[in-house]
């Protein structure tokens, strides 16, 4: 009895030391992938560098001729937000653009007809303003432009597009101009 006494003592004991050895193994192996995470979102390539702008698309906000700072890679580990001042490559300038972000993936949107031939842009039911809390108002090819994405994507911004604006309300070269935009064109975040 005492050979079979000990040789399950030593299986019930072998088998208490694999489980929590196992146990510890799940537990550091889950915090480790929570302390990576935290690792790679430290160590996102962020570079700052300071950029003159150059126009009036943001005037009232951002004049021309003010500097600003540029977060390059910002957004490789942050999530893009409604109201962040972005820059932009447009495929249309050599240097990118500067805008303020409007309308972000899964909000709804759409152009509200106020009089004959000029419309609203409304994101999440609420009509779009700029800094001085002035509505946009869009005509002609600008509203043409917005009206496609309103049908083709049934009135939601889809995954991965956004909504970029100037300050100024009747339109600048942006969405207005060049419809939705990528993440992939969004080069960083712009602070004053």
């Amino acid at each position: 009895m005492r050979v079979i006494d000990k040789k399950l003592i030593f299986v019930g004991l072998s088998l208490a030391i694999v489980a929590a050895v196992g146990i510890w193994i799940i537990l550091f192996l889950g915090a480790r992938q929570d302390v990576l995470s935290g690792l790679a979102r430290e160590h996102c390539s962020i570079q700052a560098e300071e950029r003159i702008v150059r126009g009036n698309s943001l005037s009232g906000l951002i004049e021309n001729g003010e500097t600003v700072t540029v977060f390059f890679g910002y957004y490789q580990c942050n999530k893009i937000k409604r109201g962040d001042l972005v820059l932009y490559s447009y495929a249309g300038n050599e240097t990118p653009l500067i805008k303020i972000v409007k309308g972000v993936p899964g909000d709804s949107f759409k152009l509200e007809q106020i009089e004959q031939k000029a419309w609203h842009i409304l994101i999440n039911d609420k009509v779009v303003r700029n800094s001085a809390g002035i509505p946009y108002l869009i005509f002609g090819s600008r509203y043409e432009m917005l009206a496609l994405y309103e049908k083709d994507f049934k009135g939601k911004i889809p995954e991965g597009a956004y909504l970029l604006l100037g300050n100024i309300t009747s339109g600048a070269v942006d969405s207005t101009r060049f419809g939705f935009v990528s993440q992939g064109g969004i080069l960083g975040k712009a602070v004053r």
